[in-house]
């Protein structure tokens, strides 16, 4: 990857128009067929395509538009996994109160989000992501970045009790499936030549800032967790560098997304605090790059990522979910202050988190994601211009 000094991107996701998640509802009832809404996507995805380039983004991605959501869309590409909409998720959580009390907490409309649930020993019927890169690629000539969800986002998401019981006693020994399933994908993605793979795993902050009903959680539809938050981090460092075993050094950079999450516009209920609790968990993950929030004062001090071992920061530079654009005096002036802790070599540019990561609830408009985009790529050409003077 031939890539200049503070080199952008985005984070994965980009708001769906009306057509696509039109599409995506007739498609879900059966009055579409599959290819019907393949060709509706992928207007879509070339639409997005040049939002990103017109932006003058350096690493691109494909705005995530055949997907649902930023987890649930593995659901189609696996065998016995079945999308289940928050409200049905209700069906299987034992204290229910609590459960749409925590939904009502987080400004989380019960019917307006799906999660995939494991019903049955689970396996690739079809690769997750290395269509969509495929179907990139031949209209650009940038890097492109492909998200996919981390594997202990997905095996707290998937392992429902009720559900998942039978063929997986505990969320441990789904995992092992799950890691296999990644392992696949990043074979395949790999071998075609992907330019960047970007892990998402917003579960972990929930992990050191959730404090009320810490053992279970709407977080991307996630229901249980133990109490240890030690124990469960080392479970889920330990996923991801199983994935990611072998991986490095191949040509593809691997990256692993940490956020606090990205399900409403009101940023009082988000998820905050430093990214300190997390330092054993990103010191130690085996990948290229620590994708970070740091748009928002709810992301702490930036300080916080001088611990995590010589690893590329992509930098949080803008917030996705405000109307108000980024002025890039404001954001030279935040690039200058990561470079006084992590190398210029070592700086990428993003948003927080992504512009669209539910499709029936963007975090933003078309129009505000470009300008956003937009801006941020000027400013890391003026800095580069400013260091190269």
């Amino acid at each position: 990857m031939n890539l200049p000094m503070f080199p952008t991107t985005v984070i994965g996701s980009w708001p769906r128009s009306n057509e696509v998640k039109r599409a995506m509802r007739d498609k879900r009832a059966g009055r579409i067929s599959e290819e019907e809404f393949q060709s509706i996507a992928d207007t879509a995805i070339l639409q997005c395509l040049k939002w990103q380039e017109d932006a003058g983004i350096d690493i691109v991605s494909d705005g995530e538009q055949r997907r649902d959501n930023f987890i649930s869309f593995v659901a189609e590409h696996l065998e016995n996994v079945r999308m289940l909409m928050v409200s049905e998720l209700l069906e299987y959580v034992e204290d229910k109160a609590s459960f749409e009390e925590i939904l009502g907490t987080l400004d989380v409309p019960a019917f307006s989000m799906s999660n995939p649930a494991a019903a049955g020993k689970i396996s690739r019927k079809k690769p997750l992501a290395l269509g969509d890169f495929l179907f990139l690629k031949k209209h650009t000539d940038k890097a492109v970045k492909v998200a996919l969800p981390g594997p202990y986002l997905l095996t707290r998401a998937m392992w429902v009790e009720g559900l998942s019981k039978e063929a997986y006693p505990t969320k441990e020994d789904l995992a092992v499936d799950i890691i296999k399933v990644l392992r696949e994908e990043m074979e395949d993605l790999i071998a075609a030549g992907v330019e960047f793979v970007q892990f998402d795993e917003p579960v972990l902050t929930e992990l050191v800032f959730t404090q009320k009903n810490a053992n279970r959680t709407f977080m991307c539809g996630a229901l249980t967790a133990k109490a240890d938050t030690e124990e469960e981090m080392d479970f889920a460092l330990d996923l991801m560098n199983q994935v990611t075993e072998g991986m490095l050094g191949r040509g593809t950079r691997i990256g692993v997304h940490v956020c606090r999450g990205n399900w409403s516009t009101q940023e009082q209920i988000l998820l905050r605090g430093p990214y300190y609790p997390l330092i054993p968990y990103l010191a130690n993950v085996n990948v290229d790059q620590l994708i970070l929030e740091y748009a928002t004062p709810r992301a702490g001090e930036i300080d916080a990522i001088r611990g995590v071992g010589g690893k590329e920061i992509g930098f949080g530079i803008v917030n996705p979910r405000t109307d108000t654009v980024e002025t890039v005096e404001e954001i030279v002036e935040r690039i200058q202050e990561v470079r006084k802790y992590v190398p210029d070599e070592l700086i990428f540019l993003n948003p927080d988190c992504g512009f669209g990561t539910f499709a029936q609830r963007p975090m933003n408009s078309d129009e505000i994601a470009f300008e956003k985009l937009k801006v941020m790529s000027v400013a890391a050409m003026k800095l580069r211009g400013m260091i190269l003077a």
